[in-house]
């Protein structure tokens, strides 16, 4: 069982940045990833990680402002997240071990974390 811990989540202005971090108890083998969840909205894909050679897919609302990366030797994913928008509004979650890396894919991962609140508004 692989235990996913997130932060990094707060409220910021339209056009800020933060930068969200999860912390997996143990190495993962496959796909990470977050994906977002806003009141009212179905779940949605936002970013993976190939934990083997390092590929990455983003949702198309958030190509160009995210990052996702991983500091392999601590077993942490970040989420750098810049020109944040009302409609990033979200709970953000961590997910992993996925057998598909890809958007469409990461709410269905095998592990996932708790979340962390985005709040985007002026």
């Amino acid at each position: 069982q692989i235990r996913l811990v997130e932060s990094g989540g707060g409220s910021v202005q339209p056009g800020g940045s933060l930068r969200l971090a999860c912390e997996a108890s143990e190495y993962t083998r496959t796909c990470m990833g977050w994906f977002r969840q806003a009141p009212g909205k179905e779940r949605e894909g936002v970013a993976t990680i190939d934990v083997g050679d390092g590929r990455t897919t983003y949702a198309e609302s958030v190509k160009g402002r995210f990052t996702i990366s991983r500091d392999r030797a601590k077993n942490t994913l970040f989420l750098q997240m810049n020109d944040l928008k009302p409609e990033d509004t979200a709970m953000y979650y961590c997910a992993a071990e996925g057998g598909m890396c890809g958007v469409d894919y990461v709410v269905g991962y095998t592990f996932r974390g708790q979340g962390t609140q985005v709040t985007v508004s002026s």
